[in-house]
Parts: C-alpha cells; sequence; structure tokens
C-alpha cells in the first residue's frame, strides 16, 4: 500500500476526524437566518466569551468575516490601516475597495507586525480635505506572509492605545489566533478589551470543514448580520456546520502545539541544506524558506510531488510549508528525508 499523500500546502485542507462528523451530524438545528439555529447560537456565544466580547456571527469563511468587519466600521472617503502584507490587502480580491469603497493605508513591518509608532504616523489629519478619513486600525495575528509570526501583548495594547486616543476601531483578522495562544500563552478573554471586532477562522488550524466567527459588541454584530445578509452570507441549518466548530473549539486547540513542534523540526532541517538560502524564524505551523538562486522552485516542489509531498509556491524563491492536525510524526520524518535526499 502507498504512504499517503503528505500536504503542507495549508491548513485548510484537514478533513473532519470520526468523532467531529458525528457531532455534526448529532447537532440540532434550525433556521439561521432566522436567528433560530441552537447549535449556532451556541458557537457564536462560546467564541465571544472566550475572547471576553459580547456576541459573534456564524460566516461561511474568514474572508468574509474580515470584508463585513471592515464595512461595518468605515464607509466611503475613509482609509484602513494595515501592514503591507496583510491578508485583508492582499489575499482578499480588493474586497476593501469593492463592498467599502475605502482606501488602504499600508505599513512596512517586520514579518508582518506593526508597531504604535507606525499606526500613529499613518493616521490621516482630520483639517485636509486632499486624505481620506482614518477610521480603522487592522492587525493579523499570527501573521501569514510573516511565517506565523506572533504579535506580543504590549504591542497590541501600544496600538490600541494609539486607536482609542485617535478614535479609530481596532479589528483584528485573527485567522490563526488560536496557534498565537498556544505559542505565546496569552490569554483569549485579553483580546477583547483590544479589539472592537475579531475574526475567528475555524477551518485552518482548528480543523472544521468550513467556516469563521466575527465577535464584537451586540450592537456591533446586529448591524454586521445585516451585511452577512446582503453578501450571500445567510445560512439556514447551519449547525451541522456549527457542530464542527464547538467540538475544535473544546478538542482541538491544545494539540496545535504539536503542529508548532513539526514546523520547528522542518525548520531545522532546512537551516541544514545547502539549497536553502533563509529561513524565516518558526514561530508557530508555517515555515517559509527562500531556495537559493540556482534552485529554481518548480524543480524543488516536483522533487517533493516525487516523495508524496505537496507544497506551495509563496513569491520568488520562497516555499511555504504548513503543519496541521492531519500531519504526523512519521510524516515529518518522510519530509526531512526528502529534504535531506535533495542535498545528496
Amino acid at each position: 500500500m502507498p504512504d499517503p499523500i503528505i500536504d503542507l500546502r495549508s491548513d485548510t485542507v484537514t478533513r473532519p476526524s470520526a468523532a467531529m462528523l458525528d457531532a455534526m451530524l448529532r447537532a440540532p438545528v434550525g433556521d439561521d437566518v432566522y436567528e433560530e439555529d441552537p447549535t449556532v447560537r451556541a458557537l457564536e456565544d462560546a467564541a465571544a466569551a472566550r475572547f471576553g466580547l459580547e456576541a459573534g456571527l456564524f460566516c461561511p469563511s474568514g474572508t468574509m468575516t474580515n470584508q463585513i468587519a471592515i464595512k461595518a466600521h468605515t464607509e466611503p472617503l475613509s482609509e484602513v490601516i494595515c501592514e503591507q502584507t496583510a491578508h485583508v490587502y492582499l489575499w482578499e480580491v480588493g474586497g476593501i475597495a469593492f463592498h467599502s469603497g475605502a482606501s488602504v493605508a499600508l505599513i512596512p513591518g517586520d514579518r508582518g507586525r506593526v508597531t504604535a509608532a507606525q499606526v500613529e504616523a499613518a493616521i490621516r489629519p482630520d483639517d485636509n480635505v486632499h486624505y481620506p478619513t482614518s477610521n480603522l486600525v487592522c492587525l493579523e495575528n499570527t501573521s501569514n506572509r510573516g511565517g506565523g509570526s506572533c504579535y506580543s501583548m504590549e504591542t497590541i495594547a501600544a496600538i490600541a492605545e494609539v486607536a482609542r486616543r485617535r478614535k479609530l476601531a481596532m479589528h483584528l483578522d485573527g485567522a490563526r489566533i488560536f496557534n498565537a495562544l498556544v505559542a505565546t500563552g496569552q490569554r483569549a478573554e485579553d483580546y477583547g478589551q483590544y479589539f472592537d471586532s475579531i475574526s475567528v477562522c475555524l477551518s485552518k488550524g482548528l480543523g472544521t470543514p468550513v467556516g469563521s466567527v466575527l465577535l464584537g459588541s451586540k450592537a456591533f454584530v446586529h448591524k454586521c448580520r445585516r451585511i452577512r445578509k446582503v453578501m450571500g452570507g445567510g445560512m439556514r441549518q447551519a449547525g451541522i456546520l456549527a457542530a464542527a466548530g464547538l467540538y475544535a473549539l473544546e478538542h482541538n486547540v491544545d494539540r496545535l502545539a504539536d503542529d508548532h513542534r513539526h514546523a520547528r523540526e522542518l525548520g531545522a532541517t532546512l537551516q541544514e541544506q545547502s539549497y536553502v538560502a533563509e529561513v524565516l524564524p518558526v514561530e508557530t505551523n508555517l515555515v517559509i524558506f527562500r531556495l537559493r538562486d540556482e534552485v529554481k522552485p518548480e524543480s524543488f516542489l516536483n522533487h517533493l510531488g516525487q516523495h508524496g509531498i505537496r507544497a506551495s509556491s509563496f513569491g520568488p524563491q520562497m516555499i511555504r510549508f504548513v503543519t496541521h492536525l492531519d500531519v504526523d510524526d512519521a510524516m515529518i520524518g518522510r519530509v526531512q528525508q526528502a529534504l535531506v535526499a535533495l542535498s545528496a
């Protein structure tokens, strides 16, 4: 029997476990557009309570939760401040312009992270009609393009102080927020005091088949429910999907430490290979590295493919590995062997 494919392209490729499928099968459901699905309500309440916020809104994707939040926080002629490689800007199909008619102020950060001083410098003066109005600061934790880098709570607090003082809202793209929490030991409930809205993705590190939850105040979520509807995100018996999220919150958070360990092991092996020019610091489950100029990324990926391994090209000479719950110790060993074999 051939060895199973090892898919390191993303942590979105996971499949629900038997126990998760059983929870989905047994979930009580109702019509969520009428706000009558008890499992959806339970997921929204559990996620909000975990992050110290009042309410939640279950949506099909993290892109939708991010774009709903931006739409709710902004208006045309306003501006969103974010790091230049932020997912909300770079990977959401120009959604800020399309949905919100807002401008974007891009900050060159450190592996996807910005500082309070940079945010303050990016805020537009109110008295100049040539500029859009600064309305919103978006942070991403962990940073995808930054190789899974994490914000410290001190940096978040400092940025939030600037935003409050200058009357800007704060939104967190928490696509991999649980990875950040496990890696840093931060408390989820502390985030609610700094952010007006948080997008929590369930289909990445937590391994659900679909879904994200947008968190905020009750008034904010009520506003966002209308925006979700106009974007086509109103779902009916969505409790079947929400049950996977509840299961994941209860069972799949602490185990993220295994993914981080696997990523560090891959990073250490890559550091030893002559064809690797640089490996970004490995903090969570993302491993981003740069091949030497003489190595063609296509050839490298083909080599991995011959060993039953899938990975992603992530820019000129850049490759990304993502560890997740469907990758075990034995699979990591196979990847390490394939990496070493290329140097032989």
